[in-house]
């Protein structure tokens, strides 16, 4: 497979088949994100998005999952997706289900027929990325949407069929500011239902431009205990039946996952034993180093 970028997916698809379909994505303002900034936006030719297909099949590939790739895929016009999704399905009849990313301004641009029409071609998962449960929070770091917009595009999507799976990112509020997300999120989570929240706890490149905003002043970023303790708040908090909760916390080396409400116990458990590990240590934040050629994966 030829890729262009760093290869990025929720790490519950990892054992999907990845097809690249787009490079880049085509929003890209968001201030927390270096993934793409050094790409230029394109989809990729139908002819190169169908040799791969066949490579697979050539060489007996059936995967029953697909991821589509690269960072929004879902923006594409409808026709042209319908056309992927037809022929993922020819040449893997066995694939139950196509996964992607996706962004609440691109579902709210489709119709309700659109969005019907696809979740008939088979797409299933579409992660969102929510991000913050504050509407302040989503306008400062350049989201493309507020809250009211979220609710509206996910009940759209679930009244067609399809799945909302979402990113946040605790953290993402700043220093003094999670508890307050946590319930936020909270409260916006227990009303949409997501099947799935992964949490990739704010792990800024000094590259990005919030960490120019650090520089400024303008965002007083918050330390991994904050980050900790409102990782638990929002467990705390949540309501939903069988949804999945998978949290990394890289720089303290900890990753919380499993099923709510049946392990919402042993999550919280695992997180108090980290939270009175580094409550008495020195404060610790998530910065890459501008020279590090790592960046900020969703």
């Amino acid at each position: 497979m030829n890729y262009e970028g760093q290869i990025c997916r929720p790490p519950i698809e990892k054992s999907s088949f990845m097809l690249p379909v787009a490079v880049g994505c085509a929003y890209n303002l968001c201030t927390f994100c270096t993934l793409f900034k050094h790409l230029t936006y394109r989809l990729l030719p139908l002819e190169q998005v169908e040799a791969e297909l066949q490579r697979v099949h050539a060489l007996g590939g059936n995967p029953t999952q697909v991821f589509l790739g690269d960072g929004n895929a879902f923006g594409m016009d409808t026709e042209r997706l319908l056309t992927i999704l037809k022929k993922i399905s020819h040449y893997f009849p066995n694939c139950k289900m196509v996964n992607m990313d996706a962004t609440v301004t691109d579902i709210l641009s489709k119709t309700d027929d659109e969005l019907q029409a696809l979740q008939k071609a088979g797409l299933r998962h579409l992660y969102l990325g929510i991000e913050s449960g504050l509407e302040d929070i989503l306008s400062f770091t350049k989201k493309d949407h507020d809250i009211a917009q979220a609710e509206h595009a996910i009940a759209r999507i679930q009244s067609a069929g399809m799945i909302f799976d979402a990113h946040i990112m605790t953290g993402i509020s700043g220093a003094g500011r999670g508890i307050e997300n946590a319930e936020q999120l909270a409260v916006f989570f227990n009303r949409t239902k997501p099947k799935r929240v992964i949490n990739f706890s704010l792990f800024l490149h000094e590259k990005a431009p919030l960490y120019q905003d650090i520089l400024s002043k303008r965002f007083i970023p918050a330390n991994e205990l904050e980050n900790l303790l409102e990782a638990r708040k929002l467990i705390e908090l949540l309501d939903v039946d069988n949804m999945q909760y998978d949290g990394f916390h890289d720089q303290v080396e900890l990753r919380i996952w499993g099923t709510l409400p049946k392990d919402k116990q042993k999550m919280l458990e695992r997180l108090d034993s980290y939270i009175d590990k580094y409550r008495d240590q020195e404060l610790i934040y998530s910065f890459v180093p501008a020279s590090s050629q790592s960046y900020y994966c969703k």
